[in-house]
């Protein structure tokens, strides 16, 4: 029983760290940007998938919040939100929100039917219709095309980064545990295990002790009453 606890628990926080990394780590989409709008929003700012507040307006019981629309090759609608990541969590140092619109509007004027222009577009976040939830988009740079290969070079060094420092860690708490620890751990399982080999004893000789009594009566009875 313990033994599933233990496995739960591990699978719980391994699946909490992917969420955590999906959500926060950069991801590029490769969209067509067909439209800006911009909403009042009064939920409050720094709520899970509300973004932050542009840092020149913290503060205020309100805030307007600027989205940027876009299309993917295969016809679906994206939304973006548009908003300052400031100084908080997490790092992108994101305070050019009103840049980014422009630049989106720029490039639905230039855009024709016949020249398309695709862009990639980096974001953070969930799109959760469900909830409405849109992902952040920090930023966003012109492409070849719709099906332009993009390697996400920052998140494989990031990642790689990250598994060598938990290796470190791994290792250095494993050689403390095996230096310090496992030897404390096998004397108490040596005490454990000597007394339950001493109440083992104990309890067999109890047994031998009532089979005999037993035996020793039945003799008695067959004796005397022809008891079988």
């Amino acid at each position: 029983m313990i033994k599933h606890i233990k496995t739960a628990v591990k699978l719980v926080f391994a699946l909490g760290v992917f969420l955590f990394l999906h959500y926060n780590l950069p991801q590029r989409d490769i969209v067509r940007v067909v439209g800006t709008f911009e909403i009042r929003d009064d939920k409050p700012a720094e709520a899970f998938g509300t973004g932050q507040a542009d840092t020149g307006s913290k503060g205020f019981p309100n805030r307007d919040v600027r989205y940027i629309t876009t299309k993917r090759a295969n016809g679906k609608a994206m939304v973006y939100s548009n908003t300052d990541t400031g100084w908080g969590w997490p790092p992108y140092f994101k305070f050019d929100t009103s840049n980014l619109t422009a630049d989106a509007q720029d490039l639905i004027q230039r855009a024709t039917p016949e020249d398309e222009i695709w862009v990639a577009v980096k974001h953070y976040g969930w799109r959760v219709e469900l909830f409405s939830l849109y992902p952040n988009a920090i930023s966003f740079k012109k492409v070849e095309g719709p099906h332009v290969r993009l390697i996400p070079w920052f998140n494989i060094v990031f990642l790689t980064i990250v598994f060598f420092i938990l290796l470190w860690f791994w290792l250095r708490w494993r050689r403390f545990r095996k230096k310090r620890i496992d030897p404390v751990t096998d004397k108490i399982d040596a005490k454990i295990e000597a007394a339950a080999d001493k109440i083992e004893t104990a309890t067999d000789a109890a047994g031998k002790e009532l089979n005999e009594s037993k035996s020793g009566l039945r003799k008695f009875m067959r004796k005397w009453f022809g008891s079988k």
